[in-house]
């Protein structure tokens, strides 16, 4: 009886840390690829934050894996806006896929998103894309550490585990402003009561309008990691939330003494909205600033722009249209051919060596060291 029990949850576990397993769950989509999903549900999980609920319209399953994003692509005031979501719905249920949005204080997307995405609306998405998943560091033991509505990915992991019944020991730690702010809680409290190995813990800035609350107030501390997670140091980390909580985060666990080797948080800030980039500075008088010429080949626009500008922000500059969300090298969203010339990229997992090879670049974090000829 013991051989049964044991090999099958190995077997569960390799698969749960196995990208391949995830394709075989539905069709695979490109993140480059775009179609139209239909909406088939939405709901209010706190006062700012709503999850959205699509499926294809043609009812295919879709593979990703547990933690990627989507890019979707809204007409807001006749004009494509794009921004990257992270989905908390997890793959093993692969005929829907959800994002879980907060409404930001002058958000473009997550507003209209609020405001105007009602059931049965369709909304155009760029294929799952994203390297913060369990594949990143495959372990059993593991440690989630997130803040705001950086809990989507993680609960996508942890949903993931649930469903397959994988024996992972996992401590989840969320960071809110008040109990009414805690995202999925009373999901992960119901996950808590029935899977042995999951453990969750609040924390809030305050209390708010629950003054009965018991669990933690304030921020997360390395006094407190080391009180409620003493083994934390053997876990593999997983962190998401916004960027300055990713960086004290990293700082604290470092600090504590963590392999960082072992620590993994989410590329791009998953709360920012599309930025646009600053104007280059002004030379110091007495120096010439470089400029380098820039064709489209397919418009046949022209430009010159300077070795500080990205290559995105300029040719939005001279008004071109080009594709883009997060500007941060991570979505894949503005991936171009270039065809002549060079540039310096510095991305973030938003293009594979393999497309590098073959003459692609992202746009977002591009900046020419010779004049350009690009395939817009």
């Amino acid at each position: 009886m013991n051989s049964i029990h044991v090999i099958p949850s190995l077997m569960v576990e390799e698969r749960f840390n196995d990208p391949a397993h995830w394709s075989t769950f539905g069709a695979q989509w490109g993140s480059a690829d775009s179609q139209r999903l239909e909406c088939v549900s939405v709901v209010d999980e706190t006062h700012d934050v709503k999850t959205f609920t699509f499926r294809s319209p043609v009812h295919h399953a879709i593979a990703y894996e547990p933690g990627q994003f989507l890019t979707v692509s809204p007409l807001i005031d006749g004009q494509t806006v794009s921004r990257c979501y992270t989905l908390s719905s997890t793959p093993t249920r692969p005929f829907t896929v959800s994002i879980t949005v907060k409404r930001v204080p002058g958000g473009v997307v997550s507003n209209w998103l609020h405001d105007n995405l009602r059931s049965g609306h369709t909304l155009a998405a760029s294929g799952p894309a994203g390297n913060f998943t369990p594949v990143a560091g495959p372990a059993r033991k593991l440690l989630y550490l997130s803040a705001g509505s950086g809990v989507t990915p993680l609960m996508a992991m942890t949903r993931a585990a649930a469903d397959l019944h994988a024996e992972l020991d996992i401590v989840f730690v969320h960071s809110a402003r008040t109990p009414a702010d805690i995202i999925f809680r009373a999901e992960l409290e119901r996950l808590e009561r029935t899977l042995p190995q999951l453990r969750t813990l609040f924390f809030c800035e305050d209390v708010g309008d629950e003054p009965g609350w018991s669990g933690p107030i304030g921020r997360l501390s390395l006094q407190a990691l080391r009180q409620q997670v003493p083994d934390f140091l053997e876990r593999e980390v997983f962190t998401c939330g916004p960027k300055g909580y990713m960086d004290a985060t990293r700082a604290l666990l470092a600090e504590g003494g963590l392999d960082l080797s072992r620590y993994h948080q989410e590329s791009f800030d998953i709360n920012a909205e599309p930025i646009m980039e600053p104007a280059p500075a002004e030379p110091a008088t007495g120096q010439a600033q470089a400029t380098f010429n820039v064709r489209l080949a397919r418009s046949g626009k022209t430009f010159t722009m300077t070795a500080e500008q990205t290559v995105l922000a300029a040719a939005k500059k001279a008004g071109a249209i080009v594709p883009s969300s997060c500007s941060q090298g991570v979505c894949g969203t503005c991936k171009t051919a270039l065809l002549e010339g060079d540039v310096e990229m510095k991305h973030n997992g938003g293009i594979r060596q393999r497309e590098i090879d073959k003459g692609l670049r992202l746009l977002c974090c591009s900046r020419p060291t010779s004049d350009l000829v690009i395939d817009l």
